[in-house]
């Protein structure tokens, strides 16, 4: 029997012990035991034995994780890393060499934005930046040695949206490699896989977990380039804990539930500060006003937990609102149960120049709201008595 991904989430259970248990178990341990030495040999000789060998290579917990994943995203096959940022650096370093050449959108995480303009060059990598409103001009960029296209959408913190069909396309031309990062959508909103991605990324610290406990990434996409990953992580060691993985295979579980109270708390609030005085613009995936509305209804579900605004009077009154706010707490994480507020010009991409923060629309003023699962009356009421007092 086929099931729907929402059932996939809680009933896809890959592992049970003797003792029938009803949970996923969680399976605490460094490594594993052999019945003899011939056994044990062949697990280091033959890469193709299912066998666990040692957790950092792999572990029954973190496999059940990564089975779900890659279930609820179309993908072949997956990888877990310790933090959403090990996914990206591992999916770098797994496909990229000196002499190649990355394109990215410019509107991206600001830990990334940092890999590619202070790490990857040690290594002799070259990267080009494009504005995701602009994916005309993709092609300008490519050069003999381009070897991949990274990007997310929606962008963090912008919320821009791109037409993912017509990069592939682009990217199939061209034989590059398309990453998408999926952490602002999750699975349960998008699955980028569906629309010509490679590979598929998450920072799974963020909705996947959904209550802010634990850090996680993971990187799902065919088996040939998953186990070219899988490799890098096994060597490197940037793995993802047993009990982490325990606790997001849990968090599956609810995870449609969740992201659809997200999105419907996320909208109603947007819609409301529209026409809120104190604000020049909001910007949301499912708004009307969006630029990429027509995009963003074509490739998602629903328009994920994430909200920004900009504040009339810049980073004065922006600093006001967050220090006036009761209920919304001010932390520099998102995807939480809890609404969050944050100010990524002085936090998340803070190291980026005010040049290059205007660039990707991230202005003096501009507000994100990871919308939590309060009564969106709560929630709107502390940020709107926080505009007063601006």
């Amino acid at each position: 029997m086929s099931h729907r991904p929402e059932t996939k989430a809680i009933r896809l259970q890959t592992e049970k012990t003797n003792q029938k248990e009803h949970a996923t178990p969680l399976f605490l341990t460094s490594s594993f035991t052999y019945d003899s030495a011939e056994d044990m040999a062949a697990a280091f000789t033959d890469d193709t034995l299912d066998v666990n060998i040692y957790s950092r290579y792999s572990n029954p917990t973190v496999d059940e994780f990564i089975t779900k994943i890659a279930e609820l995203e179309g993908a072949e096959d997956g990888v877990a890393t310790a933090s959403g940022m090990a996914a990206i650096f591992s999916t770098f370093m797994s496909f990229l060499a000196k002499g190649d050449h990355l394109i990215s959108a410019s509107a991206v995480f600001g830990s990334t934005h940092t890999i590619l303009t202070k790490y990857l060059p040690k290594w002799g990598i070259e990267h080009s930046y494009f504005d995701l409103n602009q994916p005309q001009s993709i092609e300008a960029f490519i050069r003999p040695e381009t070897k991949m296209l990274y990007l997310e959408t929606p962008s963090n913190p912008g919320l821009d949206i791109i037409d993912m069909e017509f990069v592939s396309a682009i990217c199939k031309k061209h034989n590059i490699l398309f990453v998408v990062d999926n952490c602002f959508a999750t699975p349960a909103a998008q699955q980028p896989i569906k629309f010509g991605a490679d590979i598929v990324l998450h920072s799974a610290t963020k909705f996947i977990d959904g209550q802010g406990r634990v850090l996680g990434g993971v990187v799902a996409g065919s088996k040939e380039l998953i186990y070219k990953i899988y490799l890098f992580i096994r060597n490197t060691g940037p793995s993802m804990s047993p009990f982490n993985a325990w606790l997001l295979s849990k968090s599956l579980e609810t995870l449609f539930v969740r992201m659809e109270k997200h999105a419907t708390n996320a909208l109603l609030i947007a819609e409301k500060l529209q026409s809120h005085s104190k604000i020049s613009k909001v910007k949301y995936p499912f708004l009307k006003s969006h630029p990429q509305y027509a995009i963003a209804k074509k490739q998602m579900q629903n328009g994920g937990g994430v909200v920004t605004f900009e504040i009339k009077g810049g980073i004065e009154n922006g600093r006001k609102f967050l220090n006036a706010l009761k209920m919304l707490s001010l932390t520099n994480n998102l995807g939480d149960s809890r609404t969050i507020a944050s100010h990524p010009a002085s936090t998340t991409h803070s190291k980026l120049t005010d040049a290059e923060r205007l660039s990707v629309g991230i202005t003096p003023g501009l507000i994100r709201i990871s919308v939590g699962l309060e009564h969106p009356d709560d929630i709107l009421e502390d940020i709107v008595q926080a505009l007063h007092q601006c």
